[in-house]
C-alpha cells in the first residue's frame, strides 16, 4: 500500500528543508524524498571548508532552520541536528521518476517502484545534477571535471578552472589557498565582468591575483582541450598553456524533460529557463509548487524563505507576504498611484520588454538589486558626458534623447517598455545624449552588475538588450533618414558574432554567390585590418575601427571580394544578411548614395597601393610593414596614442619632462622603452584603448573615459594594482605622490627644489618628512583640462612627438613609405 501524505517535498537543499521543517512545525503530514544517503546534497557537495555566506544581508530569515554564515560542515551538522529534533520525516534513496495525477491526488513513482500519494507537491530539486558541459573538442577528456569535492586533494599541477561565477571562483580560490600544495590556478572568463558571482567573492579573487596566487584571464575561452595542455581563444589570438586538470563551472540547467512530464510549462524554450510561476510559487500544473534554484531564486536565504512560504500557503495562509516585500514596498513608496507590490511587479514585467519572460521570484530578485523613480515631464534622467553604465527601462510613460548637442530641441523618443542606456553598459564609455522625461514617466535602474547578470542568466533579456543595441547602431550608422521600421528586417536577421584576433571575416575572392558571399558585417566592438595580396604577399589596405561597416562592396557590384578583412584584436561583429540589405538599399536611394560615397573612398586606398606594387614594391612592403607594426603594438585598438619619429628625435627628453611638470612630478611617458620599426617609435604610454582592459577589474571604478575619449584615473584610486596587471602594454605603474616642489623660477634663480621633471627618488624621500605615501595607479590622462593639449607634443622642439587616432593610421604608414 502506498505512503499518503498532505504535501511531498522531493529535494532536500535549503528550499526543500525549510519546507520539511515548516510542514513538521505545523503538523502537517508530509515526507522528504531526498535521492542521496545524506540531507542537502547541493551544500554537501560544496568543496571542503567552503565558508557558505548569508546573502542578502538585509533580508530576514524567515525559516525554522538556523542559518548563518559560516563553514559547509558546520552548516550541514546544524541542519541535521535540526532535522532530527523537529521530527522531519525523511526518506533517503528516494529518487522520483514520474508524478502522475492531479490538485489532491497526485501518485509518486520512485525508483524503487514504490509509490507515495501526496495532495500537493513541491519541487526543490535545484540545478546542479545538470551542469553545462565544456562544448569545444576535447571537452569529454577524463581530466575535465564539473565539481571539485577536496581542493586539499590536488598537489604540483596546472589548473584551469572555466567560469566566474561563485563556484567558479571559490573552486579557484581553494585551490590557491595552500602554498604548500605548489599549483598553477589560472581562472577564465569570456568577458571583462563578474556578473555572475558576489561582490564578496570578486573582492577575494583579485586579491588572490594581486598576491600572485591566481592568474585571472579576461576575455578568454577554451578552444580546445588536449592532454596535459590547453588551447585558449584570448582577444590577442590563440595560446596554449600547461593544464593537468581543468575544472569546469559553467553554471546548470533545470531537469526539463523530467519536470515538463509532470505537466509543467516553462517561461521559454532556452535551456536555461525556468518553470513558470504564481506568486505562491505554483506551476502551471496545479497542485505542483516550485521553490529554490530551479525557481531561479538560487540564494540560500531565498531559498529556506520560500520553503517556509509555500507550506503556509498551502496551510491556508493566504495573507502572508514574501519576507523581501518591505523592502520592494520602501522602494516602491515615491512611485505615483499608491500601488501595492504585486501590482508594481505584475506592471514592470508586464510592460518591459526585457522582463516579459522572468518568473515572478525572478522579477522580484531583481529589483532588490535596482532602483525605480518617476521623472517629471523636462526633467533630465542623465545629461550628455555625464559618467553611468547603468541600464534604464520604461515602466511607464516615454523619455526623448538630444541628439545634436548644439540643438537640443532635435530629440529622438523612446517609448514605454524599451530601455536606454545600452551604449555605456556595453562599452564604459560615458553617456552619449541628454535623455530627458518626454511626459510623466516611471523608469527602471538596473546597475551595470543587475543588468549583466540578467543578460547572462536569462537568454530573453539578452536577446532583447541585442536587438535593441543593434537596432540604434543600424540608425546611427547608416542614418539617411531611416526609421525602426526600415531596419525591421535587418535587426530580425542580424546575427551578432565574436572573432578571435587574426580570425578572417571575409576572404578576398569569395563569390559573391557563395553563401554570405553579399553579407555586410559592422564593427561592434574591436577592429579590424584590410589586406589585400599584391605579388605573393598579404598588403595592408586600411584599418577599421568599432563603429564602421565593411562588406557592402561586394553586395552592390556583386564581384568577389575585393579584400580579405580580420579581427586586428578580439572582437564583435554584426553580420547583416546581404539580401535583406540589398532590398533596403533598393528602398533607400539616398542610403544607396552613401554607401557608393564610402566604396569610392575605399577604391581611392587600393588605388594608392596598386598603383605602387610594381614601379615601388619596396615602399609598399614599407608601407604594410610599418601599418602591420602599429597594429601589432596596440594601435589596433588605440584611440589616442603616441608615436615618435625617430629621424626627428634629438633624446631632449622634453616631452618626459613636460608631462612631469604637469602631473605632480610624476611623468607618465617613458621614452625609450617600446618598439621601433624603421623610424616609428611606440613609446610607453597610455594609447586610451576602445574597450580598456584597466577597466575591467577597478574595484572602486575609479578608471574613467573623459568628455575627449581620454582614458582617466580619478582619486578614488585605492591602489590596488588591477589596472597595472591588466594593461597588456605596460603603460600603468604604481606610484605615491612626490612632495610638491618649489616653482621653476625658484630652482632657476634660487636652486630650489630639484627642477624640471619628475624629481629623483633620493629628493622625494629628503622632502616627504618621513612619511611613506600610499601608491596610487598613475597612467597618461591625455593632459585633460590642460590647456593646449598634451604637454609630451607641445614640449617637442622638433614635432617628432605626434598623437595619433585611428583615423591618421594611413597617414602615419603613408609617411614611412615617403621617407
Amino acid at each position: 500500500m502506498a505512503d499518503r501524505v498532505r504535501v511531498a517535498i522531493v529535494g532536500s537543499g535549503p528550499a526543500g528543508l525549510s519546507a520539511a521543517a515548516r510542514a513538521a512545525a505545523l503538523g502537517m503530514s508530509h515526507v522528504l524524498l531526498e535521492k542521496t544517503d545524506h540531507l542537502s546534497d547541493t551544500i554537501y557537495k560544496y568543496q571542503k571548508g567552503k565558508h557558505v555566506m548569508a546573502t542578502p544581508s538585509s533580508l530576514v530569515l524567515r525559516s525554522d532552520f538556523d542559518f548563518d554564515a559560516g563553514k559547509r560542515e558546520a552548516i550541514l551538522g546544524k541542519w541535521n541536528e535540526q532535522a532530527a529534533e523537529a521530527g522531519v520525516t525523511v526518506r533517503y534513496k528516494a529518487e522520483v521518476v514520474k508524478i502522475e495525477g492531479e490538485k489532491g491526488a497526485f501518485a509518486l513513482t520512485l525508483k524503487d517502484k514504490s509509490v507515495v500519494e501526496a495532495e500537493a507537491v513541491i519541487f526543490a530539486i535545484g540545478t546542479q545534477g545538470n551542469p553545462n558541459t565544456m562544448r569545444c573538442p576535447g571537452g569529454d577528456l577524463p581530466h575535465v571535471q564539473y565539481q571539485l569535492d577536496d581542493p586539499g586533494e590536488y598537489v604540483d599541477e596546472h589548473i584551469v578552472v572555466v567560469g566566474t561565477g561563485d563556484a567558479g571562483i571559490e573552486n579557484a580560490l581553494g585551490l590557491a589557498a595552500d602554498p604548500a600544495q605548489r599549483n598553477i590556478v589560472s581562472i577564465l572568463n569570456r568577458g571583462t565582468d563578474f556578473a555572475r558571482a558576489k561582490a564578496a567573492n570578486v573582492k577575494l579573487l583579485q586579491e588572490a591575483a594581486a598576491a600572485g596566487r591566481i592568474a585571472i584571464r579576461l576575455e578568454t575561452s577554451p578552444a580546445e582541450v588536449r592532454e596535459g595542455e590547453l588551447l585558449l581563444d584570448t582577444r590577442d589570438g590563440q595560446e596554449t598553456i600547461p593544464c593537468d586538470r581543468i575544472i569546469a563551472r559553467m553554471g546548470s540547467a533545470a531537469p526539463r524533460a523530467f519536470v515538463e512530464s509532470c505537466g509543467i510549462e516553462f517561461t521559454s524554450p532556452d535551456r536555461e529557463a525556468f518553470p513558470v510561476l504564481s506568486p505562491v510559487f505554483e506551476t502551471t500544473k496545479p497542485g505542483i509548487h516550485v521553490i529554490g534554484a530551479l525557481a531561479g531564486y538560487p540564494l540560500i536565504k531565498h531559498c529556506m524563505n520560500q520553503g517556509y512560504d509555500v507550506v503556509e500557503f498551502l496551510n491556508g495562509n493566504t495573507a502572508l507576504k514574501p519576507a523581501d516585500e518591505p523592502i520592494l514596498a520602501e522602494k516602491f513608496a515615491p512611485l505615483p498611484g499608491s500601488r501595492p507590490v504585486d501590482e508594481w511587479l505584475a506592471l514592470f514585467g508586464s510592460r518591459i520588454e526585457i522582463f516579459r519572460e522572468l518568473s515572478a521570484l525572478q522579477l522580484r530578485e531583481l529589483m532588490l538589486d535596482s532602483e525605480v523613480r518617476p521623472f517629471a515631464p523636462g526633467e533630465a534622467i542623465f545629461e550628455r558626458l555625464e559618467v553611468g553604465s547603468s541600464l534604464f527601462c520604461i515602466a511607464q510613460g516615454a523619455v526623448k534623447v538630444e541628439v545634436n548637442p548644439a540643438d537640443p530641441s532635435v530629440t529622438v523618443g523612446i517609448g514605454e517598455g524599451s530601455i536606454f542606456g545600452e551604449v555605456g553598459l556595453i562599452s564604459g564609455r560615458r553617456r552619449g545624449a541628454t535623455v530627458r522625461a518626454a511626459e510623466p514617466v516611471i523608469v527602471v535602474e538596473l546597475s551595470r552588475n543587475a543588468a549583466l547578470k540578467l543578460i547572462a542568466t536569462a537568454p530573453a533579456a539578452g536577446r532583447a538588450v541585442t536587438r535593441i543595441s543593434i537596432e540604434r547602431q543600424l540608425l546611427q550608422i547608416f542614418g539617411s533618414g531611416l526609421t525602426r521600421e526600415d531596419v525591421a528586417e535587418l535587426v530580425e536577421g542580424a546575427e551578432v558574432k565574436t572573432v578571435r584576433a587574426g580570425e578572417v571575416v571575409l576572404a578576398e575572392g569569395d563569390s559573391p554567390d557563395a553563401p554570405g558571399g553579399q553579407d555586410v558585417y559592422i564593427i561592434r566592438r574591436g577592429s579590424m585590418i584590410v589586406q589585400k595580396a599584391l605579388g605573393g604577399k598579404q598588403v595592408f589596405l586600411s584599418y577599421v575601427p568599432a563603429g564602421s561597416y565593411v562588406g557592402e562592396m561586394a553586395l552592390i557590384d556583386h564581384a568577389p571580394r575585393s579584400a580579405t578583412v580580420k579581427a586586428a584584436i578580439r572582437s564583435e561583429v554584426i553580420r547583416l544578411p546581404g539580401e535583406a540589405f540589398a532590398r533596403l538599399l533598393a528602398r533607400k536611394p539616398e542610403l544607396l548614395r552613401k554607401a557608393r560615397a564610402d566604396m569610392d573612398k575605399r577604391r581611392e586606398v587600393n588605388a594608392f597601393i596598386e598603383g605602387r606594387k610594381d614601379s615601388f614594391s619596396g615602399a609598399v612592403d614599407m608601407y604594410s610593414e610599418t601599418a602591420q607594426f602599429l597594429i601589432d603594438n596596440g594601435i589596433g585598438e588605440a584611440t589616442d596614442a603616441l608615436l615618435i619619429d625617430e629621424t626627428l628625435c634629438v633624446g631632449c627628453d622634453n616631452c618626459e619632462k613636460a608631462c612631469a611638470d604637469s602631473h605632480d612630478g610624476l611623468s607618465r611617458l617613458n621614452r625609450e622603452a617600446g618598439r621601433t620599426y624603421a623610424h616609428l617609435h611606440v613609446p610607453t604610454s597610455c594609447r586610451h584603448c576602445e574597450h580598456p582592459h584597466c577597466m575591467a577589474d577597478c574595484p572602486p571604478n575609479a578608471i574613467r573615459r573623459g568628455p575627449d575619449g581620454e582614458v582617466f584615473i580619478d582619486e578614488t584610486c585605492i591602489g590596488c594594482g588591477n589596472c597595472q596587471r591588466n594593461c597588456p602594454y605596460g603603460v600603468i605603474r604604481m606610484d605615491a605622490v612626490p612632495p610638491k616642489k618649489p616653482s621653476l623660477l625658484s630652482w632657476v634663480f634660487f636652486g630650489a627644489g630639484p627642477g624640471p621633471g619628475e624629481p629623483s627618488k633620493k629628493w622625494r624621500k629628503k622632502n616627504a618628512g618621513g612619511v611613506e605615501q600610499p601608491k596610487k595607479a598613475i597612467k597618461c590622462d591625455m593632459c585633460s583640462g590642460i590647456e593646449g593639449g598634451p604637454a609630451c607634443v607641445r614640449a617637442c622642439p622638433t614635432g617628432a612627438a605626434i598623437r595619433v587616432s585611428p583615423e591618421a593610421f594611413l597617414s602615419v604608414a603613408k609617411l614611412a613609405e615617403d621617407r
